[in-house]
Order: C-alpha cells, then structure tokens, then sequence
C-alpha cells in the first residue's frame, strides 16, 4: 500500500494491514500495540553538470525503543487527537480502522524534538518510526 501524508503535518502513514469497522476519533479511548524504532535520514546529493539532485531516504537504525509486545509490556491506551501523546502518533491514528496496522514516520518536529528522549534511547532531532495495531476504539 502507499505512503500517505498527514493533511497538515509532516507525518506520513502506510497502511499495513487494513481494518474494519469503527474508525479512531477525536476523544475516542484508543488501545494499540505499539513498535518504536529510531530511524536516521540520509540526504544525498547528485551532482550533473550545474545541475544538482537531493533527494532524503529513511533507514532503520535497527533500535527498537518501545514495544508493547515485548515481555511485561502490555497494550497502550490513549485518548486520541487531544495532545496526550506526540504530535505525529496524535494526528496520525485519528481515521484507523479497528484491527488495521499502520505505520508511522513521525519527524522530530512532531515526535521528541530537538531535545529527543535520552531514557528511551531517542537521540536530539530523531525521526521516529511506529508499527501500530489498533485492538480497541471506545
């Protein structure tokens, strides 16, 4: 499936698996299972002539920093679009489908920060990515 922007945010979202029936809300309580991985961005630089090329790709650092699956952990509930988590995890969940996976690339802007989050391993200006499982919409 393609990678869709977030209407008004820097955050873009696949879709990994599509869900069905009731869809998340602002305000609704929402239950997922979430993965965390710190991506880097590398910007590359093709030069032709006088003419020169950027273009930015995201690859995975490999360093998970939170999943709910992992052992002790246990499913994150939140009440979405009002601010309780980050911008990018916020804003980009409202519309998932009960049951849908999705994928989130949150840039540091909508994420941490320019500060990050050192105790969760989030280093200054990191670009996240989430792998989300939607299990519960009240």
């Amino acid at each position: 499936m393609s990678i869709e922007e977030i209407t008004g945010y820097s955050t873009t979202k696949q879709i990994i698996k599509a869900g069905s029936g009731a869809s998340v809300t602002k305000g609704a309580t929402v239950t997922v299972h979430a993965t965390g991985v710190v991506c880097l961005f590398f910007l590359m630089s093709i030069q032709c002539s006088k003419l020169s090329i950027y273009f930015a790709q995201v690859k995975e650092t490999g360093k998970k920093f939170w999943s709910t699956k992992d052992p002790g952990q246990k499913p994150f509930t939140y009440t979405a679009g009002v601010g309780g988590v980050i911008t990018g995890w916020d804003q980009g969940c409202l519309g998932m489908k009960l049951g849908e996976i999705r994928e989130l690339v949150i840039p540091a802007s909508e994420g941490y920060g320019a500060n990050g989050f050192p105790a969760w391993g989030i280093p200054p200006g990191g670009t996240l990515n989430f792998t989300l499982e939607c299990l519960k919409i009240e």
